[in-house]
């Protein structure tokens, strides 16, 4: 069985549990039999089935403490197993899902789509709030509270010495993160006026020993001393919409959640959260843990899904909720050995990077920057399965998603963290773009970059390479295609020609299939002697449907690589 057929609406409709989870162990193994059609009539496919009703789903509590000792003294030393995503559909893309949705990188987002982002109903109305609780997630300080329209909102705000820095990062990286396809919690930047907020009679704060007692003036008092005012007494804040159904805890980024039948690709081999890794090395997204997540359970399509929320990326960029970010973050894990008996041995003159870039002195921007940043080492506080398991072209496919991202997308989304200081506003802006397109050259260069692979009805084939198109490599001097016909039943091919060039198009050799529903196979490779891994093809397939040849495979790397991944 095929690996990027897990999730094909096929094996929802005709396979057992068992038989799905004996394709993957296949798939794991590099199994390259074909007891089934290479390619169905459905493929390939735009969204991930989730037929099973999960409404048997259950609330769980992730010890967040276990969770973080894991990943640093666990997580930190295992190696990659070069296992290939598993949630891939056959032309080597993730689909739709209750995961994931293809936004930029698969179709074009205007600015003013970005800015409004995940954002669906109306801002919170300030006028009046009435605190419930503290805020339930996050570090930053702030309340669960209802606005004048009776409305539940997440209201935090900034580190006294940090004016906006929370409140910007956690809008605009909504922003940023929805666009890349993750489910996100719709954000605002408001006030709270303290002279008009009031406690609900039956709010309550957890106290330190665990009791909740109810929740008083001075509980209100002694947070708001912590956080800036605005000039006419408010508070600026940040509001995040309560999200819509029954909250069940949050996700790990490896194996299953056992409860939810849908979910049988583990978290470590989906690609969207392999990509974290590259989508919060742009942004320094460092606080990457289970505690950031959420899952719902909500209605779709008449029956009960489970929705999967990256809940909390606020600690982007340079500030957090108490804060700038600590010196090190984005340069090694909370805990690392080496660098720190490096430092001790040589009495502090074993420097490390991170003690010797250069930050401007914007406080609403914090630690961040672009010159000494290299993406393919930065780190967040803690590693995650699915980084580890991270393949070049899982790699690939999130770095074409950030260069997407263009100088004026860029600007425009910074534009809604209404930092209120134009040379603050144009730094992150610029620390952004610099730190694309490294994110571009490390990347997108490294494996064979051809893209987007079109046959016509005449037999021209037309394809991008995604490296040199945006400046990081020169045109290769040739392009090289291998044709054949593609025997769908057995998964063999025979050779018809092979045709080059040096051009992004190529005529297709004589003797290809007319016959509707006939595949053929074309390999496509470049000669280029800075970068040989180019020379290792692309395999794609086409299907004969009428007049017309449709794409429905694509193999960027074979499913299984000899040796470590490298990254």
């Amino acid at each position: 069985m095929q690996h990027r057929h897990l999730i094909s609406s096929r094996l929802t409709r005709n396979a057992t549990a068992a038989l799905v989870v004996a394709g993957l162990l296949a798939a794991a193994q590099g199994s390259s039999r074909t007891a089934t059609p290479r390619f169905y009539s459905d493929d390939p496919i735009k969204r991930e089935p989730a037929s099973a009703d999960a409404s048997g789903a259950a609330e769980w509590d992730i010890d967040l403490f276990y969770d973080l000792a894991y990943q640093l003294f666990n997580t930190a030393g295992q190696k990659p197993t070069n296992t290939p995503a598993g949630n891939l559909n056959t032309v080597d893309e993730v689909p739709d899902s209750s995961w994931f949705t293809n936004r930029i990188g698969s179709r074009p987002i205007t600015a003013e789509e970005l800015q409004r982002g995940p954002v669906a109903g109306p801002a919170p109305a300030p006028q009046k709030w009435t605190l419930t609780r503290e805020k339930s997630a996050g570090m930053a300080p702030g309340f669960t509270a209802k606005d004048a329209n009776g409305e539940t909102w997440f209201v935090s705000f900034d580190a006294k010495a940090n004016p906006r820095g929370a409140t910007a990062a956690v809008v605009i990286s909504t922003k940023i993160f929805w666009a890349l396809g993750y489910n996100q919690v719709e954000y605002f930047v408001t006030s709270f006026a303290p002279g008009s907020a009031t406690i609900d009679p039956k709010a309550t704060k957890k106290r330190p020993a665990g009791k909740r007692t109810p929740m008083t003036e001075d509980d209100v008092r002694e947070l708001l001393e912590k956080v800036p005012r605005e000039p006419d007494g408010t508070v600026r804040a940040a509001a995040g919409r309560l999200l819509p159904g029954r909250v069940i805890g949050g996700f790990r980024y490896k194996g299953t959640r056992p409860d939810d039948p849908n979910d049988i690709v583990p978290h470590e081999h989906r690609r969207e959260l392999r990509a974290l890794r590259v989508f919060g090395a742009w942004t320094n997204l460092t606080d990457m843990k289970a505690g950031n997540t959420l899952d719902t359970v909500v209605t779709e399509g008449g029956r009960s899904i489970v929705r999967h929320y990256l809940q909390d990326v606020g600690s982007t960029f340079g500030v957090g909720a108490a804060g700038p970010h600590d010196a090190n973050e984005g340069w090694e894990h909370i805990y690392e050995g080496g660098p720190t008996r490096k430092r001790l041995f040589t009495f502090g003159f074993g420097l490390s990077p991170w003690q010797t870039a250069e930050y401007p002195d914007y406080p609403s921007i914090g630690l961040f920057e672009g010159d000494s940043f290299d993406p393919e080492t930065w780190k967040p506080r803690a590693p995650t399965q699915a980084f580890v398991e991270m393949r070049d072209d899982d790699a690939f496919w999130a770095a074409r998603r950030v260069m997407a991202f263009s100088d004026d997308l860029i600007r425009a989304v910074v534009k809604t963290g209404e930092l209120g200081d134009d040379a603050q506003e144009k730094y992150l802006a610029d620390t952004l773009i610099v730190r694309r397109d490294k994110i571009g050259r490390a990347y997108l260069p490294k494996i064979n970059p051809i893209v987007d692979p079109v046959l016509s009805a005449t037999g021209e084939l037309t394809f991008g390479n995604a490296a040199v198109q945006y400046g990081f490599a020169p045109a290769p001097a040739t392009y090289t295609a291998v044709w054949g016909r593609f025997d769908n039943a057995t998964g063999t091919s025979t050779r018809i020609g092979q045709t080059s060039g040096s051009q992004l198009r190529m005529q297709a050799p004589a003797g290809l299939p007319t016959t509707a529903g006939s595949f053929i196979e074309v390999e496509l490779s470049a000669t280029d002697p800075g970068h040989p891994a180019w020379t290792r093809p692309i395999k794609v397939h086409f299907r004969r449907d009428g007049a017309a040849w449709t794409l429905v495979g694509l193999q960027r790397l074979p499913p299984k690589e000899p040796g470590p991944a490298t990254h």
